[in-house]
């Protein structure tokens, strides 16, 4: 077998930089604080860092519109500190990879301020611009897709909010300045790149209008209402409706093959992840990106057997399907963008044995799993209570809109804002059970408000203090993770297909097969693997139980505990 490259094998973690550690107590979260906090990542057991934005941005949509490519945001330090952080990093072999947004930048970015000055400035033509706006497209973030520059007295284009322009990606000089800027990075020693919302790049040449009834928020309105099952199918035809011509158009293959072939330039194995769940994305699977996110998997308001069985029927033949070289999955249940784990896949009865079992899903299914910070405590979403608290622009402009526009009442906009609003997931980092929970001084006002279940043990000092806390449990967990060839790197054998309380499969290396038995209820099940002589189930020593046992189980028959998570080596034991 063909070894694997580290970014198969990584546990990748994602640090949300404003939000993870505040090392100078202004509030936000920094490069300071990150380095200070790369101890405990290696001792959770991280292999690879995936850092949202660090650059220099108004900070319109929290860093992803961004002002300049190659330097790093004044409130995290200097690009001296960043240096220190990666090579900090690296010495605890902890890769880094960076976010990379290709599809626009800030208005307040040199080449966008040089573009609007004028029709026949050098930089005309990096932006997409027209005389009058000529569909009506919204942007996914605030209204109209178009926006009047008086400067050229004409509209530019931007996908997401206004302060976003999208690139010409038409224009060589555009695709070469961006390479350079990924260069730049690369250059400096960083294992690769998250592609940010790489769909958006391209958009219909035709500039087609879409045929939605409704504009952005009313669709967004529309979508808080609907409840009956034929609304809630509109709602779903009517969002891919909006969008459809101004995502996945031609030429992106094109594109990440330029990029892939920089990465491959470099030593080390550089490795590139799109923020998307298009395998096609992954080429011939050598000469387009390395990994997308299989998305799929938490698209979903409750995670099934059922659910996450036929996701990785359909996903796993997909990427074996690649005309070169199989792809690897890659699988994610949280992000910046998403609410978190437990509060989006919890039953508010079982959240804490839920997010023990759904923990072990992302850590034993094949594939590189992506964690995102706080998880390993139980972080949960976070209502805000008061408009002045958002920070989150999608979320203040959607509250104004429909207080405005609707005459919705201010109560009922806040509390659909706080459900909408991605601050509810971005909230600091809960260090301690001291003020802030340790992430900021006692005096200071955090950029965000902290979740005050930071005092109820959802902290990362009283969980090391608990041997069978959730952190506890996850760095049990990865250390049997790395420990197991068939866990790291062996193929996927899933195993009774109509169970409906608990999923069953077998990870299968030359070196070893593992059993994992994930029980999705509250009951005690006794399973029967009689039926399964070709994978030899006959002697089981345990790697991992969240319940008490003892080292061997004596198969085809035994049992498994209400929510357990049972993971076996499969053999014959001395």
């Amino acid at each position: 077998m063909t070894p694997l490259k580290w970014w198969q094998t990584a546990v990748f973690y994602q640090i949300y930089p404003r939000s993870f550690a505040d090392g100078n107590g202004d509030g936000i979260g920094d490069f300071k604080g990150i380095i200070q906090k790369l101890d405990y990542l290696a001792s959770l057991g991280i292999d690879a860092l995936w850092l949202s934005p660090h650059f220099p941005s108004p900070n319109w949509d929290c860093g992803y519109d961004i002002s300049d490519y190659c330097n790093v945001a004044p409130e995290y330090g200097t690009l001296d500190d960043f240096k220190l952080f990666l090579d900090e990093s690296h010495k605890r072999n902890i890769r880094v990879i960076l976010d990379l947004v290709l599809n626009h930048t800030s208005d307040e970015h040199s080449w966008f301020v040089e573009s609007k000055s004028s029709r026949d400035n050098p930089k005309a033509d990096w932006f997409v611009w027209r005389d009058t706006p000529p569909n009506n497209w919204q942007s996914c973030f605030d209204g109209d897709a178009w926006t009047y520059s008086p400067e050229r007295d004409q509209y530019y284009y931007h996908y997401f909010m206004k302060q976003q322009p999208d690139l010409n990606w038409h224009n060589p000089a555009v695709k070469k300045a961006t390479w350079n800027a990924a260069r730049f990075w690369l250059d400096l020693g960083v294992d690769g790149f998250r592609l940010d919302a790489i769909g958006t790049i391209y958009e219909d040449p035709s500039l087609t209008p879409h045929n939605v009834p409704m504009n952005l928020a009313e669709l967004r309105r529309f979508s808080d209402l609907a409840k009956t099952p034929k609304e809630l199918k509109l709602k779903d035809e009517y969002w891919h409706d909006m969008f459809k011509n101004q995502w996945g158009q031609t030429g992106l293959h094109e594109l990440m093959k330029e990029l892939r072939a920089i990465l491959d330039e470099y030593d080390g194995d550089r490795m590139l992840v799109g923020e998307d769940d298009n395998i096609d994305y992954m080429g011939s699977g050598r000469d387009e990106l390395h990994l997308v996110f299989n998305f799929p998997l938490m698209k979903t308001n409750k995670l099934t057997p059922d659910h996450i069985r036929k996701n990785q029927a359909e996903r796993l033949a997909g990427l074996n399907s690649l005309p070169a070289e199989k792809g690897w999955p890659c699988n994610t249940l949280g992000n910046h963008d998403s609410s978190r784990v437990r509060t989006r896949f919890g039953d508010k009865l079982h959240d804490a044995e839920l997010a023990r079992l759904h923990a072990a899903l992302v850590l034993t299914l094949k594939g590189t799993p992506f964690l995102y910070n706080g998880e390993e405590i139980g972080m949960a979403d976070y209502m805000l209570t008061d408009i002045s608290q958002v920070r989150d622009t999608m979320g203040s402009w959607y509250y104004h809109a429909i207080v405005t526009d609707m005459g919705v009442h201010p109560e009922e906009a806040m509390a659909r804002t706080a459900e909408m609003t991605r601050d509810k997931n971005r909230t600091p980092m809960q260090w301690s059970n001291n003020p802030n929970a340790g992430f900021s001084p006692a005096h200071v006002t955090t950029w965000l408000p902290v979740n005050p279940n930071y005092k109820d043990g959802m902290n990362i000092h009283d969980q090391e203090q608990n041997p069978s806390s959730l952190l506890n449990y996850y760095k049990h967990l990865l250390r049997v993770r790395k420990s197991s060839s068939a866990l790291m790197e062996g193929d996927f054998v899933p195993l009774h297909d109509s169970a409906e309380d608990y999923f069953a499969f077998i990870r299968q290396s030359e070196k070893q097969s593992v059993l994992v038995v994930l029980n999705f209820s509250q009951s005690q099940l006794e399973l029967d693997f009689s039926q399964e002589e070709a994978e030899n189930i006959f002697k089981l020593k345990i790697l991992f139980s969240s319940a008490e046992r003892q080292g061997r189980e004596s198969p085809p028959k035994f049992r498994v505990s209400p929510f357990e998570v049972f993971i076996a080596e499969i053999g014959s034991f001395n």
